[in-house]
């Protein structure tokens, strides 16, 4: 079973326009949402959670259609937006006793345990926590209801390099469950590359593509090239290029390429940042 279906969901607002959209994220997996500062991430995630109502389509959580099962499927979602939404007053010992009587599976020896893992304190109040600390409060709280599956909104934005690599192991150790799955978007795009078994490019509200990382960066290369060499390839080889006095760089298919060009390894990022170009130029 798939832990997210999204089938031909769209949404309409007077200056943007998400979808169609079609998206599946199979049980066990990690799925990274890439796309820039208004390409449609939150809009989407709003829609899973049914903070908003789609134009048109369908969204399944855990097989169960999103608009009528939410509710029966809450206690399985670990949800972690931009913004951690907790009364500012509360401290975090206090949100363990909310969340004790808002989640039947709440696991407060895991909750504390997190807290100590995160360096957070339990009597401090939530509005003298940084952006960071709400972020790992936010995280804690979702990995500690039993969750199946996270929606985690630019969950490690205000992170340091080093937290944000230790959270991204908790979430490698959450997956390892093979009825586990994580839905996750960031603008660190070199996160996504570490954490992500499928990525999805997300722009204008448009999606780009959906694949697994491993085949994406086994298909996609970079080739380092002058521009007599680019024109000389087959067209069905270049994605999109881009060229300089000193010569062109582009993306290519590998397969595609003939003997004799530079090819070296593109990175998401990049990849990212070329589809985004070639989408514009259309």
């Amino acid at each position: 079973m798939n832990a997210l279906e999204i089938n031909q969901l769209s949404k309409s607002f007077p200056h943007f326009t998400l979808g169609p959209l079609n998206l599946a994220l199979p049980s066990g997996c990690i799925m990274g949402l890439v796309g820039e500062n208004g390409a449609g991430k939150s809009t989407t995630f709003k829609l899973i959670l049914n903070m908003l109502r789609s134009d048109s389509g369908t969204i399944s959580i855990l097989g169960k259609d999103n608009r009528e099962n939410l509710r029966m499927v809450q206690e399985d979602i670990g949800v972690v937006l931009d913004e951690v939404g907790l009364p500012e007053c509360l401290n975090a010992k206090e949100v363990s006793a909310i969340m004790r009587r808002t989640f039947r599976n709440w696991n407060n020896a895991e909750y504390i345990r997190l807290l100590d893992r995160l360096s957070l304190p339990e009597n401090k109040p939530f509005k003298d926590f940084s952006r960071g600390m709400k972020m790992k409060l936010g995280i804690a709280i979702a990995l500690s209801h039993g969750s199946k599956l996270l929606l985690l909104d630019e969950a490690t934005s205000g992170l340091d390099p080093v937290v944000r690599d230790e959270i991204s192991e908790m979430f490698l150790d959450f997956t390892r469950s093979e009825d586990h799955s994580i839905l996750i978007s960031s603008h660190i795009v070199s996160d996504l590359e570490k954490l992500c078994d499928i990525i999805a490019f997300l722009h204008n509200g448009k999606l780009l593509l959906c694949e697994e990382k491993d085949r994406l960066l086994a298909e996609y290369a970079l080739a380092h090239c002058t521009l007599e060499q680019l024109n000389a390839l087959p067209a069905e080889a270049v994605r999109c290029a881009k060229t300089s006095p000193y010569g062109a760089e582009a993306m290519v298919l590998r397969h595609a390429v003939p003997a004799g060009i530079a090819l070296s390894p593109i990175s998401i990022e990049e990849l990212f940042v070329f589809m985004a170009k070639e989408a514009k130029e259309q």
